[in-house]
């Protein structure tokens, strides 16, 4: 990655380099870290980089303030609706969305998820894309679309999420939208280490000090296997249909609340 990205004035991110070691920190903390599509272009900037890097090594994934992040901006989906009743500009966003999520989960780094506070509905998804998930134990965490009127169609996040959890749990908490803790998200394989926040940077740092003594090579080829292999029973991969779902929920939804 060059001096010339790190150094890139951001108005969603704060990106630190040191070394091998990207740390990339959602800063958005007066919305939650919502992620809007000013946040997913920060996003897909930053992550197009570090795939031309091989220097970069991991990539730490963090957000400011009070909570990790509290899922798609909401607001702006009604401002897009307001702008564009054909849902157009929500179909670029959820396609920004899923770009974001596949890069995350095919870049060369490592990706790693530093959670803490809240983790809702697309921030789920931002975190379950990433390779590696350490959260403090007193984050909370919800799948809470189906209350929204929404279907669980963010990022292509539902296939990943089966393949993380099982469809028992997974159907469970999206049709329920139960709230639950990091021992649960635990459990689950939502997150490896759950800890105390005040010992997070030190369980991630364990996990960095390894990976960037291995090989590029080796990581790159095992992280292609591992992609590999768990989309191995995939016929077809409908997750490219979702844009097009959300934006057509939301469609309909207004029109059925309109007179």
């Amino acid at each position: 990655m060059t001096n010339d990205t790190v150094r890139e004035s951001f108005k969603t991110l704060e990106v630190a380099h040191e070394g091998p070691v990207l740390t990339v920190r959602l800063n958005s903390p007066e919305s939650g870290n919502a992620l809007s599509g000013p946040m997913l272009d920060d996003l897909l900037t930053v992550l197009g980089a570090v795939q031309d890097a091989p220097e970069i090594r991991v990539l730490i994934l963090s957000g400011a303030g009070a909570d990790f992040c509290l899922g798609g901006d909401r607001g702006e989906f009604a401002r897009s609706l307001a702008a564009d009743g054909t849902g157009a500009s929500l179909r670029s966003m959820g396609d920004k969305a899923r770009r974001v999520c596949d890069a995350l989960a095919t870049a060369n780094a490592v990706t790693i998820a530093r959670l803490h506070g809240r983790v809702v509905g697309a921030g789920i998804a931002l975190a379950v894309f990433c390779d590696l998930r350490a959260g403090a134990d007193t984050c909370r965490f919800r799948l809470p679309e189906l209350a929204l009127g929404l279907p669980p169609a963010w990022g292509g996040v539902l296939p990943r999420l089966l393949n993380e959890s099982g469809a028992a749990r997974i159907r469970e908490l999206i049709l329920t939208g139960e709230r639950f803790d990091a021992a649960k998200a635990a459990e689950l394989s939502l997150l490896h280490k759950a800890v105390p926040e005040e010992e997070l940077d030190d369980a991630i740092a364990k996990w960095t000090g390894p990976l960037v003594r291995r090989s590029p090579a080796a990581l790159r080829s095992a992280k292609m296997m591992l992609n590999a292999y768990a989309g191995a029973n995939r016929l077809a991969d409908a997750t490219l249909f979702d844009a097009e779902l959300l934006a057509s929920v939301l469609v309909a939804a207004e029109s059925a609340r309109r007179p």
